[in-house]
């Protein structure tokens, strides 16, 4: 059987698998800061695994833009550059993606059991598709039917955030004193969450205790601080407004996929909140936005479907 290596490699984590022929195996975890270098801690998994000299080829994800093969990661010592991974292993071939293109690449092979969904029409095969999603950043790609599919990686979540009422106006003008530029990675991602939190605070002059990302999601949830459940309803909101900002930016009439860590966990405000209005909410374009479909997916690191997927394509 041809063996590939598949990784999914962030800042802080790095995730690898073997796939042999078309079964991706267990996905194993490995912390950025136990390796001095991206080839150390591959070194270790292959040997782990019996895998030295059998590897076919990789395709490796990361948390960031791809230029000519080659990762500088800004929040660690590490590297990750397709023709120094070829020339230490041998292996005849390396692809080097943004790890939110390998996450729309897997679209097209998650079920219904897959996703829950948030409102809309059904998805036109024919039409391209969007997959965004908050975690420790704000990641987003695009999928073109075509065979293989054709996948587009953005730094989207490096946009400028816009208001879409006063209230959404006062928290990020209270934002622009912190940050030159207010992205929307600054408020929908873990950090963002905290961001946001301690603005509505501000904003209205409440005294709030310090809270990480999730103690804000689990006290919004239940309802115990004001400020908390705010922050968890406008994070919905605002990311209805960006994932159809996405959707009319790329006609993604094939639907608009939300991935990243955090969404999954509170799917069902999600449901409840705003998110389907202000997603909808383009004036003359409301009409178009209603039609699209919209899924949170749930299936646990799409982005190996994704990268086992690459792994059968034409290298590009």
């Amino acid at each position: 059987m041809t063996r590939y290596l598949l990784a999914d490699i962030g800042g802080t984590n790095a995730r690898f698998a073997l796939m042999d022929g078309g079964a991706v195996g267990p996905i194993e975890v490995m912390a950025v800061a136990d390796h001095a270098r991206s080839g150390d801690a591959v070194a270790v998994f292959l040997d782990r695994h019996g895998a030295v000299g059998s590897i076919a080829g990789a395709v490796i994800g990361v948390a960031g833009p791809v230029e000519d093969g080659r990762v500088d990661f800004t929040n660690s010592p590490w590297v990750v550059d397709a023709a120094e991974l070829r020339a230490a292993f041998g292996f005849p071939q390396v692809r080097v993606v943004n790890d939110f293109q390998a996450t729309a690449r897997s679209l097209p092979h998650l079920g219904s059991g897959d996703l829950f969904g948030i409102g809309g029409g059904a998805a036109r095969d024919d039409a391209p598709r969007v997959a965004l999603g908050a975690g420790t950043g704000l990641g987003m790609a695009c999928l073109v039917p075509g065979r293989p599919p054709i996948t587009l990686a953005t730094e989207g979540g490096h946009a400028t955030l816009a208001a879409s009422d006063g209230r959404q106006d006062r928290v990020i003008a209270h934002l622009r004193t912190r940050f030159a530029h207010v992205s929307a990675e600054r408020v929908l991602s873990g950090d963002g969450l905290v961001n946001l939190y301690g603005a509505i605070a501000a904003v209205d002059g409440r005294q709030v205790p310090p809270r990480d990302p999730a103690q804000i999601t689990e006290a919004g949830r239940a309802g115990t601080c004001p400020v908390a459940r705010e922050t968890l309803d406008m994070f919905c909101a605002i990311l209805g407004t960006v994932a159809g900002d996405l959707a009319l930016t790329f006609g993604a009439r094939g639907g608009v996929y939300i991935a990243g860590g955090i969404v999954p966990r509170f799917v069902d405000h999600l449901a409840a909140s705003t998110f389907r209005a202000q997603f909808e909410a383009k004036g003359r374009m409301g009409s178009y936005l209603a039609a699209i479909p919209a899924w949170v997916i749930l299936k646990p690191d799409p982005a190996f479907i994704g990268l086992a997927a690459m792994a059968h394509d034409t290298p590009a």
